[in-house]
C-alpha cells in the first residue's frame, strides 16, 4: 500500500471538473463550466498571429525562456492594467502563470504552513479553495451580501485571529455569486487591510467582462504598502485553451513566486505567450472583448427572465451585471448535489454549492453559467431544472 503524503487528505476531485466530463455529451444541457463562448474564439486572427510567430521567430518560440516570462508579452500586461485596472506598474512586477489557476497555487506555497488561516468571502471559488487545500490551511469564512463581503465581520476576525496568512477574495462579478463590490466597500476594505497589514490576493479572471453600469477601480490600484497579490489572465476575454495567466505584486513577492515557478514549471510555455503577445501587436483586444459583452449580456438577461418566469418563487438568486455566472439559494431543506443527478437525469447540469463553502455546508444552492449555452438551451434547460426544483419542494 502507498502511502500518501498528508497533504493529499485533504486534496478533492473538483466537481467543476468531474461535472463538465459528465455534460461533454451533446443531449446534455449544460449550466455548470465557467466556460466562454466557443464560437466567439478568434480563431482566424489567432492562426494569422501564430504563423508570423513561427515564421518570424520560430526558434526563439520553441525554445526555453525566462522564468518571468516573455518580455514584450508582459510589457502589453502592464499597458493593459494601467488603461484597465487603473494598476500603476513595470515588468518587473509581472510573473507569467498557466491561467491564474497556476497563481493561486503559487500563493498558498508562499504564505501558507499547515494550520495558517486563509480569510476568504463565503461562498468563495472552489478552484482556489482546491488549491489552497494542498498547503492544509484553516479557513475563516466571511459573511457576504448582495455588495459582497461584509467588512464589519472581516473587522472582527482580523481583530480577534491569529496566524492568518492572507485574505483570498473577487471582487468583480464573482465566482459563484456573481456579485461585484461598489467602491465605497473596496475602499473600506483596503483601510482595513492597511490597518492589519494582511496580504490580499485580488483574482480578476472577469473584471473585463462588464456588460452593465461602470468600471472600478482594482484593489491592486489602491495598494499603497504593496500588500495585494493581483492574479490576471487572458482565459475569459480571449482564449482558455494557451493557459496564459499572471501575477503583479511587489518585487518582494514577485522574487519569492520566481523561485517557486523554477522549481515547478521553469517557465510558462514560450509559443503561448508569443503567440498572444503577436495578437496584440496585430489585432487590437478592445475590440475583441466589445464583441463578447453583448452576447453575455443578452444570455444573462435571458437567464434572468427564464428563472423569474419558470423557478417557483422560494428561490432566490443574484443578477449579475458582468462576469459568467448567477447564484440560487433554494429552501434549505434541499440538497443541491443529491438534486443534481435528478438534473442530469432531465440532462440538464448546474454545480451544486456546498463545494463553494471551505467548511462545508450550505447544501442548498447552486451555481449557473449563461454564457456557453445557445437561447433555446437556456429556456429549455431553465424549464427542465425549474421543474426537478418543483418536484423537490415541500
Amino acid at each position: 500500500m502507498v502511502n500518501f503524503a498528508e497533504r493529499m487528505d485533504n486534496v478533492k476531485a473538483s466537481e467543476i471538473r468531474e461535472l463538465l466530463a459528465l455534460t461533454a455529451r451533446p443531449e446534455v444541457i449544460s449550466f455548470a463550466g465557467g466556460l466562454p463562448a466557443p464560437e466567439l474564439f478568434p480563431v482566424d486572427k489567432m492562426l494569422a498571429a501564430t504563423e508570423a510567430v513561427l515564421k518570424e521567430n520560430g526558434p526563439q518560440a520553441l525554445q526555453y525562456g525566462p522564468t518571468d516570462g516573455y518580455t514584450p508579452l508582459r510589457q502589453h500586461i502592464v499597458n493593459r492594467m494601467k488603461a484597465r485596472n487603473k494598476i500603476e506598474t513595470d515588468v518587473s512586477h509581472i510573473l507569467m502563470t498557466a491561467g491564474s489557476q497556476q497563481g493561486l497555487d503559487y500563493v498558498a506555497r508562499l504564505l501558507c504552513d499547515p494550520g495558517d488561516v486563509v480569510i476568504m468571502e463565503s461562498p468563495s471559488y472552489l478552484g482556489a479553495i482546491n488549491a489552497f487545500n494542498l498547503s492544509q490551511p484553516k479557513y475563516v469564512e466571511i459573511p457576504t451580501d448582495e455588495n459582497g463581503m461584509i467588512m464589519e465581520e472581516l473587522e472582527k476576525v482580523l481583530a480577534t485571529t491569529d496566524r492568518v496568512k492572507f485574505i483570498y477574495v473577487i471582487p468583480d462579478f464573482q465566482n459563484p455569486s456573481g456579485r461585484t463590490w461598489p467602491l465605497e466597500r473596496r475602499k473600506k476594505f483596503m483601510e482595513i487591510v492597511n490597518k492589519y497589514e494582511i496580504p490580499v490576493v485580488e483574482d480578476n479572471p472577469y473584471g473585463e467582462l462588464r456588460f452593465a453600469g461602470e468600471f472600478l477601480p482594482s484593489l491592486k490600484s489602491m495598494d499603497p504598502k504593496e500588500l495585494v497579490i493581483y492574479l490576471g489572465t487572458f482565459s475569459k476575454i480571449l482564449a482558455p485553451g494557451y493557459r496564459l495567466g499572471w501575477i503583479c505584486a511587489s518585487h518582494e513577492f514577485i522574487e519569492k513566486f520566481n523561485l517557486i515557478a523554477q522549481a515547478a514549471v521553469l517557465q510558462t510555455a514560450t509559443p503561448s505567450m508569443m503567440i498572444i503577445s503577436k495578437f496584440l501587436d496585430m489585432f487590437d483586444l478592445d475590440e475583441h472583448v466589445a464583441t463578447l459583452l453583448p452576447v453575455y449580456k443578452h444570455r444573462c438577461d435571458l437567464m434572468m427572465d427564464c428563472i423569474k418566469e419558470y423557478f417557483p418563487a422560494e428561490v432566490k438568486y443574484t443578477i449579475p451585471d458582468g462576469g459568467l455566472f448567477t447564484w440560487a439559494e433554494l429552501p434549505d431543506y434541499i440538497d443541491t448535489k443529491i438534486m443534481a443527478s435528478q438534473a442530469l437525469a432531465q440532462n440538464v447540469a448546474y454545480v451544486p454549492g456546498a463545494g463553494f463553502f471551505p467548511n462545508g455546508g450550505n447544501h442548498h444552492c447552486m451555481r449557473l453559467n449563461y454564457s456557453c449555452s445557445t437561447d433555446d438551451r437556456i429556456v429549455e434547460g431553465i424549464k427542465r431544472l425549474a421543474d426537478v426544483i418543483k418536484a423537490n419542494l415541500k
